[in-house]
């Protein structure tokens, strides 16, 4: 007998090969992964390949990153939906101060998910044996759906007829009508009916044929009710995501530091499910969403998919940032990727380059902000519901900045033990004199510029005593002079200038309109880097004022031998849009009357050929920017009285809201006599 040692046997085993162990490794995680049927097939064929392929070939790394990615995508994994309805008001209100109509929006768009999520599913049970409908229906009704039973395929047609139902349990073989005509004829009716077929003369082929005529699944009998409860929990929650999420895709527009990211963070939050914010701002390359094909060198899936991959779940709310910046060229049109993205029919089957395998991502929310809508191409306007974040009042800015700016940017120097106070009248200084926006964002920084030198002085001047009061004249004296001068009494004393409203991406702007006269040749002189639009603004009131000399009592023949000039300050920023035709027309009559324009007035509104006022947009902005500049009489639109009438009341406190139908009404209000 011959005895081995442990040691010698051990030598003596097979050993596992780093390579084999690293196949294994990956193939383990495929099998993991729950592939799809198409997906694991394409797999199995790359696995296949990749076993018979040199390790210091380029296409083995090529082909086992391709491997990985597949295997760590979420194919089935998805996050449930917790939504605590009670405390979705609770905690906008807590993060973020004001935005009351977008909160109502948001409001209203997580209760129709809380209904989905609550509704009752109604299921109907259809089989030729009363045994066997009996029991399917206690079953199924202690699982909390609402069941109806039919004894063949014509009595179930006919309640299909008549009402709708959300999953249909059917048996294969029955009189008069079967189950595989009643699977055709129920999609027909309503191609969102679920079908189960259930038999006990199943075969391979009865069930192929079941499930390419559009069944969800097929089970043999003697049934087995935990895998019916698991089969019918499964199509439910499917086809629960799917109708999730072909509610609206919500478009938050609005100025810069308005609050659109936290908002979509804060749906997020309320669903429970994870959050993804992807910026499009200068995204030229189609490549960057969809991927590149694996044939190029260092080939790469899109961003989408990455951040699938990046959160796990195939359900995350995504937050498409700054979609109005995005951009096309010889690259690709990034927004054509978008459309094929945000349709809940086609999403269903995502296309990526690099993946190349259909990806559903029908159950994620998308989520859209944008300064300005006007400038997203009009096929993906479409598909999106615009949500309006307007700028904050002083008032609000006041509120948000003692609620949530000072103490964060506090905590941010190390000021916490300092318990230092900023009066309300220190806040209102860094708005009015060194801010000008419609947003929080500057405000937040002059406010953490005030707490930095705050701080300096705590450590190399120790002039900082606990419970110290910031006033307006402290904050003064640490930002020093102010950065913006108001524009009230710009005017005085000068003729030919104009203030008109103008709605920005960074809100609402006073901007000044200035014409001049001299000899020339007839010529309308425009500079100020007016658009199209303006320029066509001008000559319009131009042409109004020459065919109406008579009434506003100038000489008819003023043009003669002149030239007109109209500039508008501040060259460098390019200016367009359809509502400085009041205010253009007012200061060429100011201009040809010689008569001042009141200082303290400001205008928007269109100007017609014939003298009519047309409406604007953007009036709540405009009406801030007027109210900021401390303007005491606005001339809007008599066709913007409703919008004038669903302003909040704090934002026409101190303005005079004059409504004109006439330019003639213009003139009387602005010009002095």
């Amino acid at each position: 007998m011959v005895f081995f040692r442990k040691e010698e046997v051990a030598a003596n085993q097979p050993t596992t090969t780093p390579e084999e162990g690293e196949f294994t490794a990956l193939q383990q995680a495929i099998e993991k992964a729950s592939l799809p049927q198409a997906a694991a097939a394409i797999a199995a064929g790359e696995l296949s390949r990749l076993k018979k392929t040199d390790q210091s070939l380029p296409e083995y790394a090529i082909t086992h990153s391709y491997l990985t990615f597949l295997a760590a995508l979420p194919w089935k994994r998805a996050t449930d939906d917790h939504l605590y309805f009670k405390q979705v008001q609770v905690l906008l209100d807590k993060e973020h101060y004001g935005l009351a109509q977008v909160k109502e929006r948001v409001v209203e768009f997580l209760a129709v998910q809380n209904l989905r999520e609550q509704k009752k599913y109604d299921l109907l049970v259809v089989d030729d044996e009363q045994i066997a409908r009996t029991n399917l229906g206690y079953v199924l009704a202690k699982e909390g759906y609402r069941v109806e039973t039919a004894a063949n395929g014509l009595e179930a047609l006919s309640q299909l007829q008549k009402r709708r139902f959300d999953l249909v349990l059917t048996d294969l073989k029955m009189d008069k009508m079967d189950g595989n005509q009643l699977l055709e004829a129920a999609k027909q009716l309503d191609s969102d009916t679920q079908v189960v077929m259930i038999t006990g003369f199943a075969t391979v082929g009865s069930a192929v044929e079941a499930l390419r005529k559009g069944a969800a699944h097929y089970l043999p009998k003697p049934v087995n009710f935990d895998e019916l409860r698991a089969v019918i929990r499964q199509i439910l929650n499917n086809k629960q995501r799917l109708q999730l999420s072909r509610g609206p895709v919500l478009c938050f527009t609005g100025p810069p530091g308005t609050g659109k990211t936290s908002i979509g963070r804060g749906i997020a939050a309320a669903l429970g499910r994870k959050f993804v914010r992807i910026s499009l701002a200068g995204l030229k390359d189609e490549a960057e969403l969809r991927g590149h094909r694996r044939t190029y060198v260092g080939a790469m899936p899109g961003r989408i998919l990455n951040e699938i991959k990046r959160v796990g779940v195939k359900n995350p709310v995504f937050m498409l940032d700054e979609i109005d910046k995005i951009g096309n060229d010889f690259q690709g049109d990034a927004s054509a990727v978008l459309l094929e993205l945000l349709d809940p029919e086609q999403n269903t089957h995502f296309s990526d380059h690099y993946l190349d395998i259909p990806f559903d991502l029908s159950s994620a929310i998308f989520i859209a902000t944008a300064n300005v809508i006007e400038n997203i191409p009009g096929p993906l306007r479409d598909r999106l519901e615009r949500i309006e974040f307007a700028g904050y009042t002083e008032r609000e800015k006041l509120s948000i900045a003692q609620q949530f700016l000072v103490p964060r940017q506090l905590s941010a120097a190390s000021l916490e033990e300092q318990a230092l106070i900023f009066e309300a009248a220190a806040i209102l200084k860094i708005i009015r004199d060194h801010t000008r926006e419609a947003g929080l964002r500057g405000l937040e920084r002059e406010i953490a510029a005030v707490c930095r030198k705050l701080a300096r002085l705590c450590v190399v001047d120790q002039t900082v005593n606990h419970g110290m009061q910031v006033d307006a004249e402290l904050v003064a004296k640490l930002l020093g002079p102010p950065k913006y001068a108001h524009a009230a009494g710009d005017t005085r004393g000068r003729i030919g200038v104009a203030a008109g409203l103008a709605w920005t991406e960074a809100g609402g702007e006073i901007m000044y309109v200035e014409a001049g006269i001299m000899k020339g040749t007839q010529q309308l002189i425009l500079t100020g880097s007016l658009g199209q639009v303006l320029q066509e603004s001008a000559r319009t009131a131009l042409s109004y004022i020459r065919s109406q000399a008579e009434t506003f009592g100038i000489e008819a023949d003023f043009f003669s031998g002149r030239d007109i000039h109209i500039h508008l300050p501040s060259g460098a920023i390019s200016k367009d849009g359809p509502s400085a035709g009041l205010a253009l027309a007012l200061a060429l009559i100011s201009l040809l009357t010689r008569r001042h324009v009141r200082p303290d007035v400001a205008m928007t509104g269109e100007l017609s050929l014939t003298g009519r006022i047309l409406p604007v947009a953007g009036l709540r902005e405009k009406l801030l920017a007027a109210q900021r500049e401390h303007m005491s009489t606005i001339i809007v639109p008599a066709a913007n009285s409703a919008d004038v009438q669903r302003l909040e009341a704090e934002i026409v406190e101190g303005l005079e809201v004059v409504l004109v139908d006439d330019f003639t009404q213009v003139v009387e209000q602005a010009l002095e006599c």
